[in-house]
């Protein structure tokens, strides 16, 4: 199976690597120092899962691929569209387009430049970020993915992909309501991300804590409430086991959107916490606890947006 990894990054980049262990046929596609270091030393994956070392074909231009079987689409979230933009040299019959990002709203953008049909939903659990150019160090031991496609239907090419996680050693889900659990992902990332980067610990401190705890309760339950406003017609324990798996998560956790407000990075803010803002306005929800984090984290992103 012939894959290209747009974005190999922190996800891209050890799901990548992961299934070229396993037997598949995977192109990364990065740039900047990242790519340089990808093109002349390979990907070096650290994890409790086990290190990797692999020379992979590496490239910031996708024609230089073609034709794929499947794109693992792992861009940042402001940066889809620019990027679906560029995958018609990736595409050919069939091709699947599997999205794992953050954020609801990716699908519909990459299906507004290219053939819907192309386009699968998908959600990472993990975090992994790259710590240096061609390393990507991955934190604890959770590696999941969850994917379907949209319309609900089972395909052979998901399938198939499937069964290449499976001799990767990949811990996967094929699902018939990706939707409700791109939403659930959603509930999960604004809670984690919005809480770890506003106060500046890490998940345990955050359990530890009666207030904060509280607080990241009641993010998840705005975002489910959205959700549901939306359509969604969550089943009513979601909150409940989104906390449940909060309480399994490492307690040195932080997020995404940490690592980047304090290395400097372009935030993920708009398409988190400005996603459930501008929608629960749309829809009639309140939601004070995203509208605060939304408030302290904006300087944030903002200077380093200008830092760039």
């Amino acid at each position: 199976m012939k894959i290209a990894v747009f974005g190999a990054g922190g996800i891209g980049g050890y799901f990548g690597a992961r299934l070229a262990a396993g037997g598949g046929e995977v192109h990364l596609i990065a740039r900047g120092a990242h790519l340089e270091a990808l093109r002349s030393g390979g990907v070096r994956i650290v994890s409790a899962n086990g290190d990797l070392h692999l020379e992979l074909p590496a490239t910031d231009r996708p024609e230089d691929i073609g034709g794929s079987d499947v794109v693992l689409f792992c861009v940042k979230s402001m940066d889809t569209l620019e990027a679906a933009r560029r995958l018609e040299p990736l595409l050919r019959e069939g091709t699947a387009v599997i999205t794992l990002q953050n954020g609801v709203d990716n699908e519909e953008t990459i299906a507004s430049v290219i053939p819907s049909t192309h386009v699968v939903g998908g959600v990472a659990y993990i975090l992994a970020t790259v710590t240096g150019p061609g390393v990507v160090t991955h934190q604890g031991k959770l590696a999941r993915i969850v994917l379907g496609e949209l319309d609900g239907s089972k395909t052979a090419r998901l399938e198939a992909f499937v069964d290449l996680c499976h001799a990767s050693d990949i811990d996967v889900d094929l699902t018939a309501t990706i939707r409700k659990e791109l939403w659930k992902k959603f509930a999960v990332i604004c809670a984690t991300a919005g809480m770890t980067a506003a106060v500046r610990l890490p998940l345990g401190d955050i359990r530890a804590s009666e207030a904060s705890l509280a607080m990241y309760r009641e993010l998840v339950s705005e975002v489910v409430s959205v959700a549901n406003a939306s359509g969604m017609e969550m089943a009513g324990d979601t909150v409940a086991r989104i906390m449940e798996v909060l309480e399994t998560l490492p307690a040195e956790w932080y997020s995404s959107l940490h690592y980047d407000m304090t290395h400097g990075k372009p935030m993920e803010l708009e398409a988190l916490h400005g996603t459930v803002k501008r929608r629960a306005r749309e829809l009639g929800v309140s939601v004070p606890m995203s509208e605060a984090v939304y408030g302290v984290l904006a300087p944030w992103a903002t200077l380093n947006l200008e830092r760039k």
